[in-house]
């Protein structure tokens, strides 16, 4: 039975059971888009000193926007069955929504024959772990929650949102 008949066959098994990438020469290629967020944990002061570029590492904000960039376009190295595939747009929210927690976004796009979820989780979570990483010499503590994809457009699938997008 193939995928096409079968939604719930593991798609990246082949019929053995070995591990491959999916085959995805035959699908259309559509404009699509993810998006996927992830929250940073974090004292007040630690979460002030952020805020205002005044970490002893430098402006952990624009670092770790580079780095969720740089992320989403590296996935396909990162997660073994993933393919290559090419980027509109990767576009990185910092925001915080409470004295202790700031939210990290990703919005990635394109144009292709597979969806950019896993390009969109990629990055926002590259760019909490480099906040955690610009920040825990003063807050060893902190907490990386609730990485997930919130929506998620295009493809055969179509459109898709999280019920709920917060903590």
């Amino acid at each position: 039975m193939s995928q096409e008949t079968n939604p719930t066959q593991l798609t990246h098994l082949d019929e053995e059971g070995a591990a491959r990438m999916v085959d995805i020469s035959e699908k259309a290629v559509t404009s699509r888009r993810a998006v996927a967020q992830a929250f940073v944990r974090m004292l007040p002061e630690t979460l002030d000193l952020l805020m205002h570029a005044k970490l002893p590492k430098g402006d952990a904000l624009q670092v770790a926007r580079i780095a969720g960039i740089m992320g989403a376009k590296r996935t396909w190295e990162l997660i073994p069955l993933c393919h290559p595939i090419p980027l509109s747009k990767i576009e990185i929210h910092i925001e915080a929504i409470d004295d202790t927690t700031v939210r990290v976004s990703a919005d990635v796009r394109n144009a292709a024959q597979t969806g950019v979820e896993m390009e969109a989780l990629t990055a926002c979570s590259l760019a909490a772990l480099t906040l955690y990483d610009m920040a825990k010499a003063v807050d060893p503590a902190m907490m990386i929650t609730d990485i997930g994809l919130v929506e998620k457009s295009g493809g055969k699938r179509g459109d898709w949102k999280a019920p709920q997008t917060t903590p």
